[in-house]
């Protein structure tokens, strides 16, 4: 599998034990121009296969989801990415590593990844990534999950997000509970042990089962699905 030489890659050694079996981790199918965003990527992936942590990821083999899912593969941890068909030509260059899972369209992706996953974690990235993490947030407020989702800030990348969900707050559009939905960290071991330690101060709007419930109800005579 690993011929020793392939820069990045973990080999697990004193591993330990964590809180969470499977993280989704949203990130760009680019690097970006600095190489922090990709030594981040890398920091990420070598945490997890620490702790004895699968990934769900997006199913891409470039950028940094190509970079996470190779050294989480390669650190002998078992690899779920999840990507839409018409994503594939765009998102998959050469070799893929671990399970990939076919998806009609993005929002089967995101209910694949949040159902499979016990946390989250955003990396850099465009505006998929954000809208990836928005909605895992927005679906935790609204008590569809009870998942911490935090937020790698490499090198300050997501300040003026922060900024934009102080302003939501200050202006009246968050609550002060729900604010602190978002965790983050510069480093990949304290986000980690944050979100170990992460337990929720919001009320979902509704709980999950109702959510499910109203999922799961068949449609009535002559309404569509």
């Amino acid at each position: 599998m690993d011929d020793g030489n392939d820069e990045g890659i973990y080999s697990p050694r004193n591993e330990k034990k964590g809180k969470f079996k499977r993280i989704c981790v949203f990130c760009g199918s680019k690097t970006g121009h600095k190489s922090i965003y990709s030594d981040a990527a890398l920091e990420l992936g070598r945490v997890l296969v620490e702790r004895n942590i699968d990934l769900v990821y997006g199913g891409g083999s470039v950028g940094l989801m190509g970079l996470i899912s190779k050294a989480v593969f390669y650190g002998g941890r078992h690899v779920l990415g999840v990507i839409p068909k018409a994503l594939m030509p765009s998102e998959i260059s050469g070799e893929t590593f671990g399970e990939v899972k076919i998806v009609a369209d993005m929002h089967q992706r995101k209910s694949e990844m949040e159902k499979h996953a016990d946390a989250f974690i955003a990396l850099p990235g465009g505006y998929g990534t954000l809208e990836e993490l928005l909605e895992m947030i927005t679906w935790s407020q609204l008590g569809i999950h009870r998942k911490p989702v935090g937020l790698l800030n490499v090198g300050g990348y997501f300040n003026t997000l922060f900024e934009l969900f102080d302003k939501g707050v200050e202006e009246g559009f968050i609550e002060d509970t729900a604010r602190n939905i978002v965790i983050t960290a510069d480093s990949a071991e304290e986000l980690v042990k944050k979100m170990e330690e992460y337990a929720p101060r919001h009320n979902g709007v509704a709980s999950r089962q109702s959510w499910q419930v109203d999922q799961l109800l068949p449609a009535k005579s002559g309404e569509s699905q």
